[in-house]
């Protein structure tokens, strides 16, 4: 089977970075995120980065036609021979159809949308129970990892831990609502071709890249 091109969907703290890291080490595909790439084009002084670098210092959004040119260079890049995971791309009808005529331009498909499903209330008690050792860097949770000896790590002995600021309820749910609204006007589009595929992202981490490297064997 030739090199794939899929895009990874889900909220934050579903896992989807770790699935695309393991994707990369595995398979050799590489996670293209629109806002790395937008970065790296304007740094690299790119004749499209450089306009999307005019339009960002003028305060102004960056359009479509940018966010596409500068995905265009990027699979033109040896790299990404081996496969892609787009990452926050497409988030709209239009730009789906642009990803098609992209992908088609260069002899590639998209082969598979895959979205790891989660319970969110679980998530929101998931990310919301995060702490960490601040001396060490040990994770825990409220409920699921607690130190041995509440309030002393059990790695390094230090009583003192830390929270991520926005690690609350109310940005948790935010980021999830935010989430939503980015992914309704695409999976319909997908569904509609069959290629939108659902993996429980509240699974073991090993057993959802099982679930994920047994859709990328399955040829649509």
């Amino acid at each position: 089977m030739g090199a794939l091109n899929i895009i990874l969907l889900g909220p934050p703290g579903a896992g989807k970075g770790t699935q695309a890291g393991r994707l990369q080490a595995d398979r050799g595909m590489v996670q293209l995120s629109t806002g790395d790439m937008l970065r790296a084009a304007v740094k690299a002084g790119t004749a499209i980065g450089l306009k999307a670098k005019a339009v960002m210092e003028a305060g102004e959004l960056v359009s479509d036609d940018i966010v596409s040119g500068i995905i265009g260079e990027r699979l033109d890049e040896a790299d990404t021979q081996g496969g892609v995971i787009f990452d926050g791309y497409p988030r709209t009808a239009a730009q789906a159809h642009s990803l098609d005529e992209l992908l088609g331009a260069r002899g590639r498909r998209l082969d598979h949308v895959i979205e790891l499903d989660v319970d969110e209330e679980a998530l929101v008690k998931r990310i919301t129970g995060r702490f960490a050792c601040a001396k060490c860097g040990t994770n825990y949770h409220d409920s699921f990892n607690r130190p041995r000896v509440d309030g002393v790590c059990d790695v390094c002995g230090s009583t003192d831990f830390k929270r991520r600021a926005d690690d609350n309820e109310e940005t948790v749910r935010t980021r999830l609502a935010e989430y939503r609204a980015k992914t309704a006007p695409i999976l319909p589009i997908y569904e509609a071709r069959g290629l939108v595929r659902r993996v429980d992202g509240m699974a073991d981490i090993d057993h959802v890249t099982r679930e994920i490297e047994a859709i990328l064997d399955t040829a649509n």
